[in-house]
């Protein structure tokens, strides 16, 4: 286990805020746990430091949200996610995480701004049925983006806030659907040779956070209401496309 007190004034908090995003405050905002851990270590370190724990913190998500979940979405979601996967384990070489942060953090920004100024005029939009196609896209990028950066929330969440699902079915949508992609990212992560001893222990060792984070989720979610859930989902949104997309731009530009 590292011993430098700056490396777990980082990653502490990471792994903490991305239990209480998997617990039930919305995706988006688990998207700060990789860019904040990557303060003190490689970008690539930090995910495949995350995604053992993030497995872990998956099975206790599930049990707080077992049986709620939208299956038609699921279907969709799913099988795309995977080809998202395939395509970011194909492509890891060559591109820049710069380029998939801005691309993101870009289109959560505009996304999100449209769905404010409808708010701000008024207009109260329905909820939107789900699209296979639509939901075939967002799936993609969804998966690729998570293999990538683990930002696959707001991809997900630009897919699903607009059809207006029980808060507790959303977010148990959301469980099922990275569980799913994170146990398969660990073969292509393995197989592209992210894991290592020292990253392994560490993971290990901060597992005992993974439970502590999903309770603090669930217990913030029984205790919101379903309109300031998705005003706050938006918000996070919002807050993770800005951040998403300073971190590609200041790569770039540096």
């Amino acid at each position: 286990m590292p011993t430098d007190p700056l490396f777990y004034l980082a990653v502490i908090p990471a792994v903490l805020i991305m239990g209480i995003a998997k617990g039930g405050m919305g995706g988006g905002l688990g998207v700060v746990a990789v860019p904040l851990m990557s303060l003190v270590m490689p970008p690539t370190q930090a995910a495949a430091l995350l995604l053992p724990i993030l497995c872990v913190m998956d099975l206790f998500a599930l049990w707080g949200f077992r049986g709620l979940y939208d299956w038609n979405n699921l279907k969709t979601l799913l099988p795309a996610a995977l080809l998202g996967i395939l395509i970011g384990t194909l492509s890891f070489r060559y591109l820049e995480e710069a380029h998939i942060k801005l691309m993101v953090g870009l289109i959560a920004v505009v996304f999100t701004l449209n769905w404010l100024i409808k708010r701000l005029h008024g207009r109260v939009q329905p909820a939107k049925p789900a699209r296979a196609w639509l939901g075939r896209i967002f799936g993609a990028v969804s998966g690729f983006t998570s293999f990538s950066v683990h930002a696959g929330g707001p991809p997900l969440d630009m897919y699903l806030l607009p059809q207006k699902l029980h808060k507790s079915v959303f977010v148990g949508t959301t469980v099922i659907f990275f569980t799913v992609v994170n146990y398969v990212k660990l073969i292509p992560y393995a197989w592209l040779g992210l894991f290592d001893t020292r990253n392994l222990t560490t993971s290990l060792g901060l597992m005992v956070l993974a439970p502590l984070g999903i309770w603090m989720g669930i217990f913030m979610h029984r205790r919101i209401s379903e309109g300031w859930f998705y005003a706050l989902c938006y918000s996070l949104l919002l807050v993770s496309g800005v951040k998403l997309s300073m971190d590609g731009m200041t790569a770039l530009l540096s």
